[in-house]
């Protein structure tokens, strides 16, 4: 009886700690947004403030996703470097909604897994897509800070300005 009540007790812990961590996942993207309208609300702010608008792809349900948005908001340096020069929009995927018919207007760039990152001029049109496999850490679990700054360094409205980079 011992035998099966201590069981019992340690199945009982045991998902309730299952439960309570699916209960503490951050709800980083919206399945029910209009990526439509919140992409073209941001490339109109991103044309007044001169800036890029990059689109992180993916799901509340991918663990890479999250940590990228976790080390956008953790690493202080990404953090005002983001602020600082992208109008950051979360489009979503997943099984209840796929945005289809966004992919395909951005050709498809969940053919590179998730998260997967697109950026859009001042005007909206998509100049870059990149794979976030290449912004991981050689030595660690998750992406290498210095690897996506660079990343978000070269594909800046600043970066991309002849101005910044013609000499006088």
């Amino acid at each position: 009886m011992k035998k099966l009540t201590m069981f019992f007790s340690l199945m009982i812990i045991s998902l309730s700690f299952a439960f309570g961590q699916q209960a503490e996942k951050p709800k980083i993207y919206n399945e029910e947004a209009n990526p439509k309208v919140d992409i073209a609300n941001a490339v109109q702010k991103a044309a007044v403030e001169k800036k890029h608008v990059l689109l992180q792809i993916g799901g509340n349900w991918c663990a890479w996703c999250i940590m990228f948005d976790k080390l956008t908001k953790e690493n202080q340096e990404i953090k005002e470097y983001m602020a600082n020069n992208y109008e950051v929009v979360h489009v979503n995927y997943s099984p209840k909604n796929k945005n289809e018919e966004t992919l395909a207007a951005l050709k498809h760039p969940e053919r590179f897994g998730f998260p997967v990152f697109v950026v859009l001029d001042e005007k909206g049109n998509l100049i870059h897509t990149q794979n976030s496999a290449y912004l991981e850490s050689k030595e660690t679990k998750g992406h290498d800070p210095k690897v996506v700054l660079e990343f978000l360094q070269n594909w800046s409205y600043k970066a991309l300005d002849p101005a910044s980079y013609i000499k006088k």
